[in-house]
Order: structure tokens, then C-alpha cells, then sequence
């Protein structure tokens, strides 16, 4: 979404032609608050917010031994999923800060805190970044008791953290060592801690044995020559990065910063490299990043009106609001194709290209996909010039005219789940050839912007 600190905008026919081949129309749209599927996805179970923190909204999900963490602009949730068809909250913890996006390690868990407050305690209040005393970050908590969990460190980054990658140590530093590449953006001249040029990103070091020494190590500029501010259409110019995917064995990471889509070695962990850099007219605003399990291919994902328009309508179009694929090769970027849903959504609804993972199936290239009010998507682009959506999850428009949707949708352990602003944490299944072979796989932790190959995960 886009920078929390100024402007957060918020607040009977076969299945193949109903995806492929007939043009979505606008009187396709599902009743109020009506949940609708395809046929080969069914919704399992839905779970509303805690109440400590059921006023504001869901963000991102990380996984971790039959757990889901689920962080919320108040706070986080820890839930059991070890059995999905009965997943409950088991505590919540109220520490407001946007976006409290989450990645887990063990028993630390790493919450992002883009918005900038009086302290980093979890009773700090909104204070302007131009007082010199205002603190945001990242806050770091010890899980080890999922009943309660306990707040242990925080380490301020400059403009905060819109957005953390967990990366871990390499050879020898594996076992020591997690880092933290913070992305974070937007500088003013008049923020003491975020002042232009910001063309960089921050690296925490976590000592795994003392995680309260963890400290930020590094501070790598990434654009020397600043990155694309002129591009017409830029939601905004390039100051730093919105996110980080590393897939760590590869020693490769994908930006997504903003006005860029940038290719890193990361083999020196603290001093991560660009080695590939693309632009496109069409993009306005470079979201996130997913790699194919063999590296060869990457989708970027474009967040057209920063998260608070009705971008996938007749009005929008096909193709701007996408994902843009693109291949690998030699190191450098290849366009191969635009993705968007097919499903046109009424213009009360926010929905636009948002969080989502790949399904492990061995062979193809299958990613679930959050789009706000326009649902979960599950598409395949193992063909990368030809992608196509295979089934979907939405609901209709909010019978109060409001907005929201799901912000993040992860594959783990068999089911998809989804977390969804106000309706809380959704858990949906898809029963397909295409993606069935997925259904065996099994994986202690996910960090969605921490690839692992399905080798490494247990997949054969």
C-alpha cells in the first residue's frame, strides 16, 4: 500500500471460457458482500479479528510450524492452523504502527513500523516525523510463548520500514546470523531521520544467540545515480525501495522500488549489488516481486493507485494495474507478458495488484495472489508469454459502499490463506490437476519475501 506516514488511501458455463475466453462485463459482479469462487476453489473457513485489534486492518501473513502470523495496523495475531478446517486465534498483541508487516525466524518474530510514532513502545501514539524524537522501524518479539508473546528490541531505520525481507547468513554465518533488508521511502527535507536522497535501504544484523543486540549493519545505497523520478505517470518518483524478494540459495533478489524493478546479488549480504535494472511506461508504481522456483522468470507486481482505486474495471483496462513477467536469462530482464484478473469489479471497489506466493507444484510456474476487493487469484505463467488465470476467490462489493479486501494470499501446507483487511483471516482450498500435486508438500517456515526452492522445502 502505499506510504501510511502521508495520504494512506483507504480506508453455467465451462470454467476454461468463464476464465479464458469470454471478456469480463460489468454485470459479472457478485451481490454485496456475497463470497463467490470457481468451481474448483472452496472457502473453507472464515475467522474474524481478534477483538483487541479488530478496528483496524489486516496486513501481511508469515508461517512457521502449523502457526500463521497475521500482522494488523494494531498489532499481530498468532493462529493454530495444524488443523486448517479448525483454525483459531491464539493471542493478539496490541502494538499499533503501520503496515506491522511480519516475518518469522524461530522464535523471533520481525514486524515492520512505517508510520512514524512518539516511541517504540506498543504505547506510543502518531507524531509527526519532523520531531527529531519520533521513532519507527523495525520491532522484534519472542514468540517461544504463543500465548504470549514478549516484546523484546526495536532497532529505528531512516523513513522507517514500509516493508522487511528476512535474509539468513551464509556458510559458517548461517547458524549466527539473520539480516534484515528494510525497505522505506518518501523522504522530506524537514524529517530529521528520512531526508532526501533516500536511494537506499537498511540493513539490520541479528545475532540469533543475543537477537537484543541486533543493530542495523549497513546502509547500501542502491541507486548512486538515483533511480526513475521523471517517468509520467509515476505514482511516485524513486526514493529507495517499496520491497525486497531474496532467494537466498540463488544469492539473487528482486526489487520492486517504486519507479524500478531491479535485479541484486546479494551473495555479500551486506553490500547487495544491482545487476539488472527495467523500467515500463505502463507501471505506476513497482510493488512486489516473485521468482519462479527455478529463478528463470519474475513477476512484478504494480500497484496502480496506491491501493485505494477501482483499477480493475471495463474503465481501467486489461493491462495497466498488472503484473509484468519476465524472464531471466544472462542476468538481465526480458519482458514476456502482462496478468491482471479477468473479473471486472465494481467501481465502489479498491483492487489492485497486492501479495501473494508460489503454489509448489513441480514442473509449472502457479502462484496465489491477493488483489484487495477483487479477491485472490490463482493463475499459471509457466508459459510466460501466455498466463492465465485457473480459479479465484472474491467477494462482492461492501454492502456500506466501503473499502478494503484481502491484502495478502500465501500457499501453505495444502491450503491457501488469505488476510483480508476487515473480514478477518480467510482459509480456502483449491482442488485442481493443475495444482493438486502442491497438496504434498510440506514446509516448516514461510516468509513469502524469503524464497526457498522446493527442493529445499521438501519437494522432490
Amino acid at each position: 500500500m502505499s506510504h501510511p506516514r502521508r495520504a494512506l488511501v483507504l480506508a453455467g458455463v465451462a470454467v476454461a471460457m468463464a476464465l479464458t475466453a469470454l471478456p469480463a462485463t460489468a454485470g459479472d459482479i457478485p451481490p454485496p458482500d456475497t463470497v463467490v469462487t470457481s468451481p474448483n476453489v472452496s472457502h473453507v473457513l472464515n475467522i474474524p479479528k481478534p477483538a483487541p485489534i479488530a478496528a483496524t486492518i489486516n496486513t501481511d501473513i508469515a508461517f512457521q510450524d502449523g502457526y500463521a502470523y497475521v500482522g494488523n495496523y494494531g498489532g499481530f495475531s498468532i493462529y493454530d492452523i495444524r488443523n486448517p478446517k479448525k483454525a483459531a486465534a491464539v493471542s493478539s498483541v496490541v502494538c499499533p504502527g503501520g503496515q506491522m508487516d511480519v516475518s518469522v525466524h524461530g522464535n523471533l518474530l520481525f514486524t515492520a513500523v512505517d508510520s512514524s510514532r512518539s516511541d517504540d513502545s506498543c504505547n506510543s501514539t502518531s507524531q509527526s516525523a519532523s520531531v527529531k524524537e519520533s521513532w519507527e522501524g523495525v520491532r522484534i518479539f519472542d514468540i517461544s510463548d504463543k500465548a504470549n508473546p514478549k516484546y523484546i528490541k526495536s532497532v529505528e531505520t531512516d523513513c522507517g520500514s514500509h516493508t522487511l525481507t528476512l535474509v539468513p547468513g551464509k556458510g559458517a554465518d548461517r547458524n549466527k546470523n539473520v539480516y534484515v533488508y528494510v525497505s522505506s521511502y518518501q523522504p522530506a527535507t524537514n524529517f530529521p531521520d528520512c531526508r532526501p536522497p533516500h536511494d537506499k535501504i537498511s540493513i539490520i544484523k541479528v545475532p540469533l544467540r543475543n537477537p537484543a543486540a541486533a543493530a542495523v549493519a549497513a546502509t547500501p545505497v542502491v541507486f548512486p545515480d538515483g533511480g526513475n523520478e521523471t517517468q509520467p505517470g509515476l505514482l511516485l518518483p524513486t526514493s529507495g525501495c517499496h520491497d525486497i524478494t531474496a532467494y537466498a540459495e540463488k544469492d539473487i533478489a528482486a526489487g520492486a522500488c517504486m519507479g524500478d524493478g531491479v535485479l541484486f546479488d546479494i551473495s555479500d549480504r551486506l553490500n547487495p549489488k544491482i545487476t539488472a535494472r527495467t523500467t515500463d511506461p505502463n507501471f505506476a508504481f513497482w510493488h512486489s516481486a516473485t521468482f519462479s522456483n527455478d529463478a528463470k522468470k519474475v513477476v512484478f507486481t504494480d500497484e496502480l493507485g496506491g491501493g485505494g482505486a477501482a483499477t480493475c474495471n471495463e474503465a481501467t483496462g486489461p493491462t495497466r494495474g498488472a503484473n509484468a513477467i519476465y524472464d531471466i536469462s544472462n542476468g538481465q530482464f526480458t519482458f514476456k507478458s502482462y496478468f491482471k484478473i479477468p473479473r471486472y469489479q465494481a467501481d465502489s471497489e479498491n483492487c489492485v495488484a497486492h501479495n501473494g506466493s508460489l503454489i509448489p507444484v513441480k514442473g509449472r510456474d502457479i502462484m496465489v495472489q491477493a488483489w484487495y476487493m477483487g479477491g485472490l487469484s490463482i493463475w499459471d505463467f509457466t508459459d510466460a508469454a501466455r498466463p492465465r488465470e485457473i480459479g479465484y476467490f472474491d467477494r462482492g462489493p461492501r454492502a456500506d459502499g466501503g473499502g478494503g479486501g484481502i491484502w495478502s494470499a500465501y500457499y501453505y501446507n495444502g491450503y491457501i490463506y488469505a488476510a483480508d483487511f476487515n473480514e478477518g483471516l480467510d482459509v480456502v482450498n483449491i482442488t485442481d490437476r493443475l495444482t493438486n500435486s502442491a497438496k504434498n508438500v510440506r514446509i516448516d517456515r514461510l516468509n513469502t519475501q524469503t524464497q526457498e526452492s522446493y527442493r529445499n522445502s521438501g519437494h522432490g
